[in-house]
């Protein structure tokens, strides 16, 4: 190509080269030129092409640059690309005091009489905080299996949880409420990525909107980031790694997953399991006990339990797990 001639595909490609590889020495950048040309361009030609689109070719030329950037010191290689990974932090529940866990409640496939009964036991404990463990809501219509379509009602699921934010926030109306959001409630926008991702961003729909939250100053956790109540970790039990055998011990699983203090729902059962160190460092975890119905139609025969959990944290974070089942809508202690 004679010195100063422009070719317009050229330049096309030139600007695509640059787009793709922004952080690139010119020289490098020369030679995908070239091979991006097919050899229309012999190394030197490109490296001039590049060298005047950057504005690197001398103080004449730098005003007709169409890409202009900062001279490079010779040597100077290229660039780390950014990160894009994002921070995954705890959520802190900043109250020293009695704290109420419930979890898996499964609404509208709740136990009432299960339910009722942790509620009063918490009410009675005079708890400063409650955290609403995740599953609260089941949200059946929108899940992936197959589904039973005389059951299939959102509207009126979403109409029932609704209820149930208004009623929990009614039982304990001054405590900060925690919603830490289960594999139930990740439906909600796994079913939107499928079905609307172009609105999938939108706040309006949120859980937080659709659920009203706001409404009666609950508190939503998303991202499976765990709580810390204290120096107490506290997950749903989604979160743990898979591959690991389902343990007869539930808590156990989550020490094996974890090999820290923890506390899990999940798995619809009680259990606690104790752990020391040669030096005799005590690592202890519990798993809650559900408060839905019992005999779901996808699992009539299981071993399952309802239950619920009260933590109390103390001035300095330690703390003390109160873990009580209920059985025939009484509360019995684990």
């Amino acid at each position: 190509m004679p010195r100063g001639q422009h070719n317009p595909a050229i330049d096309r490609i030139v600007a695509d080269v640059l787009r793709k590889f922004p952080d690139h020495p010119a020289k490098s950048l020369a030679r995908k030129l070239v091979a991006e040309t097919n050899g229309a361009l012999n190394l030197e030609q490109a490296r001039t092409k590049i060298r005047r689109t950057l504005g690197q070719s001398g103080s004449r030329q730098r005003p007709h640059a169409t890409m202009a950037r900062p001279a490079r010191l010779p040597g100077q290689g290229v660039a780390m690309p950014a990160s894009k990974a994002e921070p995954w932090t705890p959520h802190v529940v900043d109250v020293v005091g009695r704290i109420g866990i419930l979890s898996d409640v499964h609404v509208p496939y709740h136990d009432e009489v299960a339910l009722r009964a942790a509620v009063d036991r918490l009410a009675a404990e005079k708890i400063d905080a409650l955290v609403l463990n995740g599953d609260i809501a089941d949200f059946y219509a929108i899940s992936r299996w197959e589904k039973d379509p005389t059951k299939r009602d959102f509207k009126g699921e979403l109409a029932a949880i609704r209820e149930f934010i208004a009623w929990i926030r009614w039982s304990f109306p001054e405590v900060p409420i925690v919603y830490k959001a289960g594999n139930h409630e990740e439906r909600w926008n796994h079913w939107l990525w499928q079905h609307a991702p172009e609105i999938a961003d939108e706040p309006m729909m949120s859980l937080v909107a659709w659920l009203q939250l706001d409404k009666h100053g609950v508190e939503l956790v998303e991202d499976q980031r765990p709580i810390m109540l204290g120096k107490l970790p506290v997950l749903h039990g989604h979160e743990l790694p898979k591959g690991l055998a389902a343990p007869v011990n539930v808590a156990r699983g989550a020490f094996l997953r974890t090999l820290t203090s923890v506390l899990v729902g999940h798995s619809h059962r009680s259990s606690g399991h104790a752990e020391s160190d040669m030096w005799h460092a005590e690592t202890f975890c519990w798993s809650t006990g559900c408060l839905c119905d019992l005999t779901p139609e996808y699992a009539r025969i299981n071993r399952w339990n309802h239950g619920a959990a009260i933590v109390t944290v103390f001035d300095d974070g330690e703390y003390e797990v109160h873990n009580f089942r209920i059985a025939h809508g009484k509360v019995r202690s684990s």
